[in-house]
C-alpha cells in the first residue's frame, strides 16, 4: 500500500505545485498576459513560427523534453536507494526543473522567439553567446549520435514496437494536414489517431507484420536473426530527422509529437491504474491457481555505497537528469515551443505543466523498478520475484548501468502493472516498448531541428561585421562559407553528418559500428545539467535587467552550476586514470567554458541592474534568425 500512497501523494503534490508556485511565477513574476504579442503571431511564417493550440504545443513540448531521460535516469538512480531518488524527483522538478523550463519559455517568448544561446549574448555579453552556443552544439551532437543507437537497441530488444512506431509517421502527416489546412476540430482526429495507435500495438506483430518487425529488428530469442545493424538504423533515423527538421513544423514534427503525447499520457494513466489494482488486490499470479502476489517495495530505501558505483553526491542528481531537471529542456522551450505558443498565458501549462508531468512519469518509473519489478520477472525456471527480481537487475553498478538493463527494468516492472489490469503479457511488453521508443524518436527529431538553429546562429555570430557594409560580391571567403550554413538545409545536413560520423565509429574495443555515440556519452550528463545552470543565468539576468524579482532563481542556478562542475571534476579524475584523453580534453574544455561564462556574468553583474539590453540589438538578432543577411 506504500506504493499507492507514494503515487497518489506525488500526483496531489504536483497539482498543488502547479496551482500555487506555478501560478505565482506566471502572475507575479513573469506577469503573463493574453494581450501580449507573441512571436508565433508576430512572425508567423507557416514553417517555424506557427500559432498553435496549447494542447498541441503541450504534446510537442512534453514528448520532446521527456525522451528516454526520465526513464533510464531514475531507473539507474534507484541503485542508491529509492528514497533519495524519489525526493530529488519530487522537489527537484517542482522547485528547479519546472522553473527552468517555464522561465526559458517565457524569456524566449518575450525575446521574440530567440533561443537561450542567442539571448545570452544580449543579457550578459556577446562572448557569452559563442560560449553558450558551443556547449549547445556539443550537447546536441551527442544526442543525435547516441539516440539512434538508443532507438535501435529498443527495437532489437522489443521488435514488436517497430511497426507501431513507424505507423505514427503517416498518421501524423494526415493529422497535421487535417488540423492546420482544413481547420478541423481536434477532438475527432485525436480520438481516431489514439485508436489507430493502440490497434497497431495489439495487431502490429501478427502475421506478416511480425515478419516485417523481425526483418528490421531481428528476434531477441533467435541469435541467427539479425535485423538492421546499428549503423543502418542510425542512418535511416538521421535521414528521417533531416526531413522532420526542414519541413514546416505543423507537417510532421508537431502532429507526431501531439499524437505521441496522447498515447504516452494514456499509457501513464494505464500504468497508474495498474498500480492501483496491484496495490489493492495484488499482481497477476505467475501460475494458475496461485495467490496474487502483493505489491511491495522490494528495493532498499537507502544504499549509499552500491558495488562499483560513483559517489551518490553529486552523481545521483546528474544521473536522474530529466526526471528532475535537464538543460536540454531550455533548448526545446526556446527553440521550438516559444515559436508555437499562440497566447502568452499558455506558457504556464506548456512550460511548468510539462515538467511536472515528466516528474510524475519519473515517479512511476521509480515505483516500477522498486515495486513493480518485484511482482516477477522471467519465465519458467528463471522466474524471480521479490527482492531476488530486483537484485537480478541491481546487484552492482555494472549490471545496472547498461541501456538494456535500465530500459528492461522499467519495461518489465511497468508491464507487471498493466498485467494486473488484465492485459496480456505480450500487449504489456509491446506497449512499453513503443512507449520508450516513441519518447526517444520525438527527442531525436526535435534535437535535429534545434541543432539546425544552433548551427545557423553560430554561423551568423561568427560572420564578420563587414557582411552588410561590403555587399555580397565583396564578402571575404570566411563570410561566404559561413553564410552557407545559415541556410536551413545546409545547416541540417551539416548537423546530421557530424552526428553520423561520430555514430558510425565503434563505441570502444569490441563494439560494433554505429555505437560511436558511446564515446562521448559519459560527458552528456554533466554537460546537460550545466546547460540548465547557464539557462538560469540567462533567466536571472533577463529579470534583473527589467527590475523584476529574480531571487527565487538564484539558489537553483547555483545548484545547477555547482553540481555539474563537481561531477565533471570527478569525471576528469576517472578519465585521466583510464588514460581516456579524448573525454578528458572535451570535459576539461567544457569546465573551462563554464568558468568563462561565470566570469563574464560577474563582470557585468553590477552594471546590469535595471538596464534593459538594446532594443535595436534584439531586433537585429531576430532578423538574423529569420534568415535575413543584414
Amino acid at each position: 500500500m506504500n506504493t499507492l500512497v507514494i503515487a497518489i501523494g506525488a500526483f496531489v503534490l504536483y497539482l498543488i505545485a502547479y496551482h500555487t508556485y506555478g501560478k505565482w511565477l506566471a502572475q507575479k513574476i513573469f506577469k503573463l498576459s493574453p494581450e501580449t504579442k507573441v512571436p508565433a503571431k508576430e512572425f508567423e511564417d507557416g514553417n517555424d513560427f506557427v500559432p498553435t493550440s496549447k494542447g498541441v504545443v503541450f504534446g510537442h513540448h512534453f514528448t520532446s523534453i521527456a525522451g528516454t531521460g526520465p526513464i533510464v535516469g531514475p531507473a539507474l538512480a534507484v541503485i542508491w536507494g529509492w528514497v533519495p531518488a524519489l525526493l530529488w524527483v519530487l522537489f527537484g522538478s517542482i522547485l528547479i526543473g519546472a522553473v527552468h523550463d517555464f522561465g526559458s519559455l517565457v524569456v524566449s517568448i518575450r525575446a521574440r522567439g530567440q533561443t537561450v544561446g542567442d539571448i545570452a549574448g544580449h543579457v550578459i555579453t556577446k562572448r557569452t553567446r559563442i560560449l553558450f552556443l558551443s556547449i549547445l552544439f556539443l550537447a546536441l551532437t551527442i544526442v543525435l549520435a547516441i539516440f539512434g543507437l538508443v532507438i535501435a537497441s529498443v527495437f532489437r530488444s522489443y521488435p514488436q514496437a517497430i511497426f507501431p512506431c513507424l505507423v505514427q509517421i503517416p498518421l501524423a502527416i494526415v493529422i497535421g494536414i487535417t488540423i492546420h489546412r482544413r481547420g478541423a476540430n481536434i477532438l475527432i482526429p485525436s480520438l481516431l489517431s489514439l485508436a489507430v495507435m493502440y490497434l497497431s500495438v495489439v495487431y502490429g506483430n501478427v502475421s506478416f507484420l511480425g515478419s516485417f518487425n523481425e526483418y528490421l529488428g531481428g528476434n531477441p530469442h533467435d541469435p541467427t536473426s539479425n535485423g538492421l545493424t546499428n549503423i543502418q538504423w542510425v542512418f535511416f533515423l538521421l535521414l528521417y530527422s533531416y526531413v522532420a527538421s526542414v519541413l514546416p513544423v505543423w507537417t510532421l514534427l508537431q502532429p507526431r509529437d501531439y499524437i505521441n503525447s496522447l498515447q504516452l499520457i494514456s499509457a501513464l494513466a494505464l500504468l497508474f491504474g495498474g498500480l492501483v489494482v496491484a496495490a489493492c488486490i495484488g499482481g497477476t499470479p505467475h501460475l494458475p491457481n496461485e495467490v496474487r502476489p502483493p505489491l511491495e517495495i522490494v528495493a532498499p530505501a537507502f544504499n549509499l555505497s552500491p558495488d562499483g558505483a560513483p559517489p551518490i553526491f553529486p552523481f545521483l542528481f546528474i544521473t536522474i537528469a530529466c526526471g528532475a531537471i535537464s538543460g536540454f529542456h531550455c533548448l526545446v522551450s526556446s527553440g521550438t515551443s516559444s515559436k508555437q505558443i499562440k497566447c502568452e498565458t499558455d506558457a504556464q501549462f506548456v512550460g511548468y505543466g510539462s515538467m511536472l508531468t515528466e516528474g510524475f512519469l519519473a515517479v512511476l518509473v521509480i515505483l516500477a523498478c522498486v515495486a513493480g519489478l518485484g511482482l516477477g520477472t522471467g519465465t519458467g525456471e528463471r522466474f524471480l520475484s521479490g527482492f531476488e527480481a530486483y537484485q537480478a537487475r541491481y546487484a552492482s553498478w555494472e549490471s545496472a548501468k547498461g541501456l538494456g538493463a535500465k530500459v528492461g527494468a522499467f519495461v518489465e516492472g511497468s508491464a507487471n502493472f498493466l498485467k494486473a489490469l488484465g492485459f496480456s503479457s505480450g500487449f504489456a511488453i509491446s506497449l512499453m516498448g513503443v512507449f520508450v521508443a516513441s519518447f526517444a524518436a520525438t527527442t531525436l527529431d526535435t534535437a535535429c531541428r534545434l541543432q539546425r538553429y544552433v548551427v545557423q546562429e553560430l554561423a551568423r555570430t561568427l560572420t564578420p561585421d563587414s557582411h552588410c557594409a561590403e555587399g555580397q560580391k565583396k564578402l571575404p571567403l570566411q563570410s561566404i562559407i559561413l553564410s552557407w550554413f545559415t541556410n536551413k538545409h545546409l545547416a541540417t545536413i551539416f548537423a546530421i553528418l557530424i552526428a553520423f560520423m561520430i555514430a558510425r565509429m565503434p563505441g570502444g574495443a569490441g563494439k560494433p559500428l554505429g555505437t560511436g555515440g558511446l564515446l562521448l556519452w559519459p560527458l552528456f550528463g554533466a554537460i546537460n545539467q550545466l546547460l540548465a545552470g547557464l539557462a538560469f543565468l540567462v533567466i536571472i539576468f533577463w529579470l534583473r535587467r527589467r527590475n523584476l524579482t529574480y531571487r527565487f532563481a538564484i539558489i537553483p542556478g547555483i545548484v545547477m552550476l555547482g553540481l555539474p562542475a563537481l561531477a565533471m571534476v570527478e569525471n576528469l579524475r576517472a578519465f585521466s586514470g583510464e588514460k581516456n584523453w579524448l573525454l578528458f580534453c572535451f570535459g576539461f574544455a567544457t569546465l573551462l567554458i563554464e568558468i568563462w561564462v561565470i566570469l563574464e556574468a560577474l563582470m557585468v553583474w553590477k552594471k546590469s541592474a535595471d538596464v534593459l539590453e538594446g532594443t535595436e540589438d534584439s531586433q537585429e538578432s531576430h532578423s538574423n534568425e529569420k534568415g535575413s543577411s543584414c
